[in-house]
């Protein structure tokens, strides 16, 4: 059975940064799409960025050059490295697996879901 569990969430101030892991167990993390997601109170979960089996990866605009997604295949974990963070980055993050290259974008298209961390970023 597949499971993500992410970590690193917190409080941080608007410019600072945060490292989010997300262990995967029950399957090997580096064979599949990994994405991260957020969602802010009252808003639609959102795509942040994503890793595919074949290392490429993909961001959202709106954190383009202040994100980095990597993972360590000898670990079996995925990770947001998340600098120069703004207010508006305040939001629950999840971790999913398991989306067709097409898909990567749309939250229903995973297959399995961390429990999601918070993250708080005030000014």
């Amino acid at each position: 059975q597949a499971l993500l569990v992410e970590s690193g969430g917190g409080l941080v101030q608007a410019g600072g940064s945060l490292w989010l892991s997300c262990a995967a167990s029950g399957f090997t993390l580096s064979m599949f799409n990994m994405g991260w997601f957020r969602q802010a109170p009252g808003k639609e979960r959102e795509f942040v960025a994503a890793i595919l089996w074949s290392g490429t990866t993909y961001y959202s605009d709106a954190v383009k050059g202040r994100f980095t997604i990597s993972r360590d295949n000898a670990k079996n974990t995925m990770y947001l490295q998340m600098n120069s963070l703004k207010v508006e980055d305040t939001a629950d993050y999840y971790c999913a697996s398991g989306a067709g290259i097409r898909d990567i974008y749309l939250p229903m298209m995973y297959k399995s879901w961390g429990q999601g961390t918070q993250v708080t970023v005030c000014a």
